[in-house]
């Protein structure tokens, strides 16, 4: 049988035993052992930890245990965890990977809610129910520190310090500031500072073996191709920290679109910027950068369509699924490079196990595109067309109007669009409200709608090519079979469009909106009201348009008439004059 065992267990830190010494396997005679066990006894005695359990999967031929083996036994740090990102990873390897000694979360206090207190909230999410069923005590694993990356240390406290860097030997980075609209002192120091804290951390880490930052693949969208490498940055890393040190945020703003240069906002500026940091210490921590592209609802684990944020596609489908959104500017035949939760976190936690099995020192850092590529071809009009149709299956609660919107690449018509249909609305609903002494919200509402759709038209009306060889043609060959099926990838592409995309909108619908599966029948009925008077409004607005247009061009175009036909018109406009004077006059008398 083509199958060995791993080497037997021992202790996190400790060198192998005497048995899978180096010195005691260069003694054993050639093919006396499985030639991936051997390779795997040769990073045992590299100093890389094999674990350690009998009943794992075979050796993959990158000479590893397999994933799930690789984590058995160790402490893992997440920063990032109570992200929609950082979730999904944490429940995958409490799920997948159970037998990991323990799980450390940075998380810092937000809205007067302390770390421990968020973590317990996690433990109501649909995303941990499955996991939660299967073992009932998995969460026990977890274990927030409170502390925040954009801090020395993190943060933590120094007995946290000694516990993490005493035990940790792998660390996923995904803290980041996700706001487009953010200063850039604020981005810096979420993203550069931050992320400058995390490895300075790790370098005093006794047991570090792999650290994984996860970076975005738009930090390069100055790029037409983006390959698997590192870039010159647009600015120093450590030039950017001195200026926000020196400046307040008022000053930083006025030069800041300088700065960006072909960057469309702080958030892929300050990401490229933090690439270059993470690059100088390639000599000092074994690392690996995996690079995300638009991240969406979960494909099929542990649940379809799972998503609690609406940053990205699902939030514009849910503010044109609300009526709010009547025009877009977007290329319906630019490939949409969009990829599920699921999968993304799949290749994170791969990636982050083979570059562990690596030499520790290399002389660049390894990158990793998270993208379909031409793995999957998917145009943002196929999206629109299936996301229309599937808001009008999952309708959403309190729409404010049939929802309609469409897309356009020129911009004086989405213009001319937006303040018909958007911007004129919003101030007579809340000319309503104020009438009503209620609260308006419906011209805040269409000015943020109107902020994130100026910094999302730089995305959608371009088109990047992303590499993504690393991951399809060297990480998913060296997984073996059961690797493969547990943190699936390539297998399950491409996917079933329409069948992923009613997932995404219902999942949208019920946990990151909180409305009930149970309104959908009431909502579908209200729809088709919407529908008709919808239809009422546009067929009354061009028919206003045309009167009003043949009201202003009469005096032009009769003298371009035959006689006759112009003292035909004359006359019928006199008469009709005459019996509204005279209806007015009897009207005037009676009253």
């Amino acid at each position: 049988r083509d199958r060995t065992e791993p080497p037997a267990a021992y202790a996190l830190g400790a060198g192998p035993p005497a048995q899978y010494s180096s010195s005691a396997a260069t003694t054993l005679p050639p093919g006396a052992l499985h030639p991936a066990l051997s390779t795997a006894l040769q990073r045992a005695s590299q100093g890389v930890d094999m674990a350690h359990n009998n009943n794992y999967a075979e050796v993959d031929s990158a000479g590893g245990p397999g994933i799930p083996a690789f984590f058995a036994g160790r402490h893992v740090l997440v920063t990032g965890g109570t992200g929609f990102m950082g979730k999904v990873l944490l429940e995958k390897l409490l799920r997948s990977c159970g037998d990991l000694e323990r799980l450390y979360i940075v998380v810092r206090h937000k809205r007067g809610k302390a770390p421990q207190e968020r973590v317990e909230e996690m433990r109501k999410l649909p995303l941990f129910e499955p996991l939660l069923k299967q073992n009932p005590r998995a969460l026990d694993k977890l274990h927030a520190l409170e502390g925040d990356t954009t801090q020395v240390a993190m943060g933590l406290s120094e007995e946290d310090q000694r516990l993490v860097q005493d035990n940790v030997s792998v660390v996923f980075h995904l803290a980041a500031g996700l706001d487009w609209r953010a200063s850039l002192k604020k981005a810096t120091n979420e993203n550069v500072r931050g992320t400058k804290n995390v490895l300075d951390f790790c370098k005093g880490m006794k047991k570090l073996q792999v650290l994984e930052y996860t970076s975005t693949a738009f930090c390069q969208c100055t790029e037409e191709v983006v390959e698997e490498r590192t870039y010159e940055p647009p600015f120093d890393p450590h030039r950017l920290m001195a200026l926000c040190d020196m400046f307040d945020e008022k000053s930083l703003e006025s030069i800041a679109p300088m700065m960006y240069g072909k960057h469309p906002n702080c958030y892929t500026y300050t990401k490229a910027v933090a690439e270059a940091l993470a690059a100088e210490y390639v000599n000092d921590i074994p690392m690996l950068i995996v690079r995300p592209s638009v991240v969406v609802p979960t494909l099929r684990d542990p649940i379809p369509g799972w998503v609690d944020t609406l940053n990205g596609p699902m939030g514009v489908l849910a503010a044109a699924g609300k009526g709010v959104l009547r025009s877009m500017m977007c290329r319906a035949e630019n490939h949409a490079e969009v990829f599920p939760a699921d999968i993304c976190i799949n290749a994170i936690i791969a990636a982050t196990y083979k570059r562990a099995l690596q030499p520790r020192i290399q002389k660049e850092v390894i990158v990793y595109n998270a993208c379909v590529g031409d793995m999957e071809e998917v145009t943002w009009g196929e999206v629109l067309r299936l996301g229309r149709k599937m808001v009008n299956l999952y309708p959403l609660e309190w729409t404010l109007w049939y929802p309609d919107g469409t897309i356009r690449t020129n911009y004086w018509e989405h213009i001319i669009i937006v303040f018909l249909f958007q911007t004129i609305p919003a101030y007579f609903i809340d000319f309503l409200l104020l009438l009503a002494r209620q609260e308006r919200f419906m011209v805040r509402v269409q000015a943020k709608i109107k902020s994130g759709h100026d910094l999302l038209m730089f995305f959608t009306m371009r088109e990047w090519k992303f590499h993504n060889r690393n991951g399809r043609d060297t990480l998913w060959p060296s997984l073996n079979a059961q690797d493969r099926e547990t943190f699936f990838m390539n297998n399950v592409l491409p996917v079933d469009k329409e069948k992923y995309l009613e997932r995404a909108i219902f999942g949208t619908r019920t946990y990151c909106l909180k409305e009930s599966p149970g309104t959908i029948k009431y909502c579908r009925r209200r729809l088709r009201v919407q529908l008709v008077v919808h239809n009422l409004c546009v067929a009354l607005f061009y028919m206003g348009l045309v009167y009003l247009a043949l009201t202003l061009l009469t005096p032009y175009l009769l003298p371009l008439l035959p006689d006759g036909l112009r003292e035909r018109a004359l006359s019928i406009g006199a008469s009709r004059a005459s019996a509204g004077a005279h209806r007015a006059h009897h009207g005037f008398a009676a009253f």
